[in-house]
């Protein structure tokens, strides 16, 4: 062996034994988890599952999410009616078209049982299917002058454009073919659309001077007692069961005075003669006693 291999490795043993060293013992590995390690792993195992942000409303549970699947089954109702689609549908075929089959199984149970039955714009059938509950059940353009020749012979004024056309299939057609025989009015207080039953018996020419003399009076700035002192100076008093009546205040009764009448003691009435013959007896003996005293 080479002695100078030999000498690196003595002077190697001698550095080894001058360095000082601490010797660690190795740990010897418990079979039970320290008391910190069990608080934690309960801790892990109890906590709820995190929400995400960004998947909340499609959960089942949230109510934001089941009145969303709700919405939609109305809206696609509402819409397949208007298109002329007016045979009902079961809940999985209403779900299958909204492209809604993956909802849970409580949405699905609040929805057959609760939801749907309760809507006011949906209809359940006897066998148990689903239809769209329109204002007016119309069908055509027949169904409609109908309905509106009822409201102008009952007194109930007109129909409006809104519930004409969520009841009405295909009603800009039937409102454009019928537009002859009805009116449109405008409300002027929320600027919707009224339709009315144009009556053509009711037609007829007035006089271009009537016409003239209509037009030519004006009563914007004129109220209702200014109108009626107007006719009364006029003459006329054709217009006076006409118009708002202003309510009658009820009269008052007036309280009368009535004197207080004291009734006698009714507990003395079998002496009642007794008491007579005795003031007439005092009677006499004052009157007696009164003329003896004048003679003196």
């Amino acid at each position: 062996m080479d002695p100078a291999l030999l000498r690196e490795r003595e002077a190697f043993k001698r550095r080894a034994m001058a360095t000082p060293t601490v010797e660690k013992k190795a740990k010897t590995e418990s079979t039970f988890a320290a008391p910190k390690d069990i608080k934690k792993a309960g801790r892990s195992a109890c906590a709820p599952p995190k929400i995400d942000a960004s998947n909340y409303k499609t959960m089942s549970g949230s109510s934001q999410y089941r009145f969303g699947v709700l919405a939609k089954i109305v809206k696609h109702m509402r819409t397949r009616h208007q298109d002329g689609d007016d045979h009902p549908l079961t809940l999985d075929e209403i779900l299958d078209e909204t492209n809604q089959l993956d909802i849970g199984s409580s949405v699905k149970t609040w929805l057959q049982g609760e939801a749907l039955r309760n809507n006011p714009k949906i209809e359940l059938t006897p066998d148990g299917r689903y239809l769209f509950k329109a204002v007016f059940k119309l069908k055509d353009g027949k169904s409609l002058m109908r309905l509106l020749k009822q409201h102008d012979l009952k007194g109930l004024g007109g129909v409006l454009l809104d519930d004409v056309q969520e009841s009405l299939p295909h009603c800009d057609k039937v409102l454009k073919n019928r537009a002859s025989e009805i009116v449109f009015i405008t409300r002027p207080n929320d600027k919707k659309k009224i339709l009315y039953y144009n009556d053509r018996t009711a037609n007829f020419q007035v006089d271009e001077d009537f016409q003239k003399l209509w037009r030519s009076v004006t009563v914007d700035a004129m109220d209702d007692a200014k109108i009626d002192e107007y006719l009364e100076k006029q003459g006329i008093r054709s217009m006076q069961d006409h118009g708002p009546k202003k309510p009658l205040l009820p009269k008052r009764k007036k309280i009368q005075n009535k004197k207080r009448q004291f009734k006698k003691p009714r507990d003395n009435e079998h002496l009642a003669d007794v008491l007579e013959t005795y003031e007439d007896n005092t009677l006499t003996q004052s009157n007696a006693v009164q003329e003896i005293k004048q003679n003196n």
